[in-house]
């Protein structure tokens, strides 16, 4: 059962990604939203921002990553709900496949695509001057979080591309996703926010996530932050698999 299910899974996720290569302007589009916002804040706001960094572009890349895998499972969302709309999976159903590949398949494009968009992020944050002295270790670290993040978000599109009405309800979902950056340390100092939200900022997923990714960035001492990080992305991922999950179930029963 094991190995039809890697089989099936390896198949369908061929497909996919087949699907993507004919189609390159979903992977673009992902990028050039963020790319544009690193633009905008970098060299236009980025002179009245006192980050205390000596690079703002150092400084913001973290948040700027996330936000490209943010604006990136929106687009998981839309090819789930056009596969249950197009009849695919009830066309799956009727063979002798793997039924939970078909959502493998979708979240591991996700995945791929995701991580084809951030190397393009940092290859123009590198452009733009952003320079690291984080070895190989800490890299790798980086890669996990954001790989775990990634996990995490296209599994929470997985339910409303299950369930949507319609494909704008399908992506809309993402917005809020996109904003919560916005919210927390990943353009300014959390300390230079108002009580309540500083409080909020604080204490949202996304500033230990920035946070972590800062601080091995720039070969800091990542103290809890790298644990919290990964408590919240287990935590959303585990969630989110089990509602997707039960979502699928009632949709195929």
């Amino acid at each position: 059962m094991t190995k039809h299910f890697f089989g099936d899974t390896a198949v369908l996720l061929g497909r996919s990604l087949r699907h993507i290569a004919r189609s390159p302007d979903t992977i673009i589009t992902t990028a050039v939203m963020p790319i544009a916002m690193m633009l905008m804040f970098v060299y236009v706001f980025g002179g009245a921002i006192n980050t205390g960094s000596d690079s703002y572009v150092t400084y913001l890349l973290p948040g700027i990553l996330l936000i490209t895998v943010a604006s990136g499972i929106a687009y998981t969302a839309y090819r789930l709900f056009m596969d249950m709309k197009g009849g695919i999976f009830e066309r799956f159903q009727s063979m002798p496949t793997a039924r939970s590949s078909v959502l493998w398949a979708h979240v591991l494009t996700s995945l791929v695509a995701n991580m084809i968009s951030l190397v393009v992020v940092v290859l123009v944050a590198l452009l733009m001057g952003f320079r690291s002295a984080a070895g190989v270790s800490a890299w790798l670290a980086v890669a996990g979080i954001l790989i775990l993040f990634t996990l995490a978000l296209t599994w929470i599109a997985v339910i409303p591309g299950l369930s949507a009405k319609t494909m704008e309800g399908a992506s809309a979902f993402s917005y809020p996703l996109i904003f919560l950056p916005f919210l927390s340390s990943a353009f300014v100092p959390t300390d230079t926010m108002p009580g309540p939200l500083r409080a909020f900022a604080e204490h949202q997923p996304v500033t230990s996530i920035v946070n972590a990714i800062r601080a091995l960035f720039t070969r800091q001492p990542v103290d809890t932050d790298i644990w919290i990080a990964l408590a919240w992305c287990a935590g959303i991922l585990i969630v989110a698999y089990a509602f997707a999950m039960n979502t699928y179930r009632r949709k195929i029963s």
